[in-house]
């Protein structure tokens, strides 16, 4: 028990000491990460990024990331990190993103390219291994992309996985791992799983239907079938719908201005649709004939679909309508644990202040927007009560001065 429990703990500190830290960027250092980040020149009105928090934040300066400044634009930018193969280990690729913008149409996923990649060239063509992130356009697509280049082709996952479209930042984990499994997290939880095989369509199906096997000529897969010994009754057969008795051809209808005189029809309450003898059980029933199937002779099983050998570079290969996207905490390394820490302390420290400058902003925006309102009504009663003022002046000035008028019809002696 205690050579197994000693053998644990050697296995256990052999893997934590085999762990390692492909690539890690925060932006840490100000502009430097313009010596670190090449942007791609295939094109000459890539949009621009720009380092910033943005205009809510957890930390000011730990919460700064690459933020796309302008709108409807392509961004193509990647950094370049010694070269490796993920053989027989783990590949976690991690970052954060933040739709502060509340993009309507655009992307925040990654890609990783192997490392012989001409990063001044990058372009939305470029081969690369693995694309990962998110990925929205109005409201039909809000969906987390994971696809994998294999043998020169790009690769989706057939599942759906949505993505967060809200304005605050979030977590984005892709786990790979060398028994051909995957896994993908959200700020940390798990929110899709499964194998490669079965996910992806990489490899042709194991079994395919036996083109030799047909289904026999008497077989039977009718469950029901008509009582041949059911008859449609005599007064079946009624017309849909009938002259209504109770209409009269008016008394001023002129046949040869009106033309010749026909009643409304009504629905005919005796009308009984179409007949259809009754159903049975068919007594020659079979089931449903299933098509055998047969080994694939196209299928090979390969167990290195997850590897790949050279990869050097990451890269931001996107396009976005209404730009404000800030991507920041880039994580590439084969240690899923230390992904998961690194997550918590930098997404997850700041997470909780972030959203509560954004609530306290949002706030003080929904004051500011009453008070406008209220000295808006406030201007407009009191140029209503202006006008009001005015018209009453204008009447006194044209009313009569009756006073003068009568003091001079009066005698003398009554003055």
């Amino acid at each position: 028990m205690q050579i197994q429990l000693l053998q644990f703990i050697c296995a256990t500190l052999f893997a934590f000491s085999n762990a390692e830290v492909f690539f890690k960027e925060q932006f840490l250092d100000g502009d430097a990460w313009r010596s670190r980040w090449v942007n791609s020149e295939h094109k000459s009105d890539y949009g621009e990024f720009k380092l910033t928090a943005g205009s809510f934040y957890g930390d000011a300066e730990k919460d700064k990331g690459l933020q796309t400044s302008q709108d409807a634009r392509f961004y193509a930018a990647s950094a370049r990190f010694e070269p490796f193969s993920n053989e027989g280990k783990p590949l976690v690729i991690q970052f954060t993103v933040k739709h502060e913008q509340k993009i309507d149409c655009g992307g925040g996923y990654v890609k990783v390219f192997p490392a012989d990649l001409e990063q001044t060239q990058m372009h939305g063509e470029s081969q690369y291994y693995v694309m990962f992130g998110p990925d929205i356009c109005g409201y039909s697509t809000k969906k987390v992309h994971v696809i994998f280049n294999y043998k020169g082709k790009n690769h989706l996952i057939k599942k759906e996985i949505k993505c967060k479209d809200d304005e605050l930042t979030h977590l984005y984990t892709l786990i790979l791992n060398s028994d051909q499994t995957y896994e993908v997290k959200i700020d940390n939880e798990q929110v899709e799983s499964g194998s490669l095989e079965e996910d992806w369509d990489f490899l042709p199906a194991k079994k395919i239907k036996d083109p030799e096997a047909k289904k026999p000529e008497d077989w039977d897969d009718r469950a029901k079938i008509d009582d041949e010994t059911d008859s449609k009754p005599e007064d079946w057969d009624q017309p849909e719908n009938i002259p209504d008795p109770d209409a009269k051809k008016p008394e001023d209808w002129d046949e040869e201005m009106d033309g010749e005189w026909e009643p409304a029809v009504i629905p005919n309450p005796d009308y009984k649709g179409e007949w259809k003898p009754k159903q049975i059980e068919n007594p020659n029933y079979k089931g449903t004939w299933v098509h055998p199937e047969i080994d694939n002779p196209e299928y090979s099983p390969d167990a290195q679909i997850y590897k790949f050998d050279n990869i050097g570079v990451i890269g931001l290969d996107l396009w976005q309508v209404k730009s404000g996207t800030i991507f920041d905490n880039f994580l590439i390394t084969d240690d899923v644990k230390e992904a998961e820490e690194f997550g918590n302390e930098t997404w997850g420290a700041t997470k909780a202040p972030e959203k509560k400058m954004k609530e306290e902003q949002e706030e003080a925006k929904r004051k500011e927007d009453e008070e406008k309102n209220k000295e808006q009504n406030t201007e407009a009663d009191d140029e209503e009560g202006e006008g009001d003022d005015e018209d009453d002046d204008e009447e006194e000035e044209d009313a009569p001065e009756e006073d003068a008028d009568d003091d001079e019809a009066l005698p003398k002696d009554e003055l």
